[in-house]
């Protein structure tokens, strides 16, 4: 691994051209870089690394074959060089976690954010042995996502329902798809609905990113309650759930549910 006073190398993986892109501007107006090079995808990624060694890997999880992770697991936590996740889905932090990452970005990101990143990449690569401030070698996105796992009432085992009388406890891992829009939300269980007084983005927000999916701005649907997803035009799916209720994955959220299953549609 390069000194701090030598050039650094990075490596930008992502098979999206613009998202190289940006991050190779950024890369290379830094003073501290002396060579980017990039892959479009996790076995040209595997290359470099080999051939390369940079000191530093911005890394993106959801690539058709192998997969950031999949370049993990080629060449080993223990060989990989610094490694920054960079992906439009929180639902891999956790594994970014257990990957050794230095970092998560979460796309879109800022430039205090990438800034941010940046200074904490560097501070390790002049100090191997730690100090990287108070959040750790980690960004907030993912210390934010792993506090969430790790605090009782932080991600949502059960959804209060009240009435007059008293209160229904329902185990949201029972949900089948959430609806709604406005101050209220209706939840589906097993044919029964219960209204809800909450955001559809706040529901959101406390449920567990690995369990349920938003396919739709008015719709959250638990993954495990599908049944068959049917191609329809325009990029968009019907969601048949194993209830018989019918649903619609817009085109927006298409790769929501793509990254929950680690596969293409």
């Amino acid at each position: 691994m390069a000194a701090s006073s030598e050039p650094l190398c990075a490596l930008v993986v992502d098979d999206e051209a613009p998202a190289r892109r940006r991050l190779v501007d950024r890369l290379t107006k830094d003073r501290q870089i002396g060579r980017v090079i990039e892959a479009e995808d996790g076995v040209e990624a595997v290359r470099l690394i080999q051939k390369a060694k940079p000191d530093i890997v911005f890394l993106d999880v959801q690539m058709p074959g192998v997969d950031g992770f999949g370049v993990i697991d080629a060449i080993g936590v223990d060989k990989m060089p610094l490694t920054v996740f960079v992906t439009a889905f929180d639902h891999f932090a956790v594994k970014a976690f257990e990957a050794d990452a230095i970092d998560y970005l979460l796309k879109p990101f800022s430039s205090k954010r990438y800034e941010a990143t940046m200074e904490r990449v560097k501070r390790r690569l002049s100090d191997p042995r730690g100090g990287t401030g108070h959040l750790g070698p980690f960004g907030p996105e993912l210390v934010n996502l792993i506090a969430k796992r790790t605090k009782p009432g932080e991600l949502w085992e059960w959804i209060v329902v009240r009435s007059r009388d008293d209160a229904r406890l329902i185990m949201t891992q029972d949900i089948d798809w959430i609806g709604g829009s406005g101050v209220y939300v209706t939840v589906h269980v097993g044919g029964e609905e219960f209204l809800y007084r909450s955001s559809l983005a706040t529901v959101a927000n406390r449920l567990d990113p690995f369990r349920f999916v938003r396919i739709h701005r008015s719709s959250i649907v638990n993954l495990r309650s599908i049944a068959v997803l049917e191609r329809r035009s325009h990029g968009e799916f019907g969601v048949l759930l194993k209830d018989g209720t019918r649903l619609v994955l817009s085109r927006s959220y298409r790769h929501h549910v793509e990254a929950m299953l680690g596969q293409n549609l």
